[in-house]
């Protein structure tokens, strides 16, 4: 699914040149303090088991708290891919402003 994910809208960055790859530091400053709850989050779900990963549909790889690599990959690429969706949008629009612009 992130392959999926990936290939559906890191296309955007080349094709319309959304630039978000270009200024990765400012995507990583929005991503980072939410993705850090939601890791947090799921770190105590997996230690209470209340959330498990299907041993079949993962590498197998974990990282701290006993989280999966392809969660952490999630909550890197499906925030990426959302806000280059939204830059696109942006681009084609013309001047639809979300309050960033500087």
């Amino acid at each position: 699914m992130l392959a999926f994910t990936v290939a559906g809208s890191f296309w955007l960055e080349i094709v319309l040149r959304v630039g978000v790859l270009r200024r990765i530091k400012r995507a990583l400053v929005s991503i980072a303090p939410i993705a850090f709850c939601f890791l947090i989050w799921d770190s105590y779900a997996i230690s209470r088991r209340h959330w498990a990963f299907d041993p079949n549909q993962i590498l197998g790889v974990y990282g701290p708290g006993g989280i999966p690599l392809e969660e952490y990959l999630f909550f890197l690429v499906v925030p990426l891919a959302a806000i280059m969706t939204i830059e696109a949008v942006r681009r084609v629009k013309g001047n639809w402003s979300m309050g960033d612009e500087q």
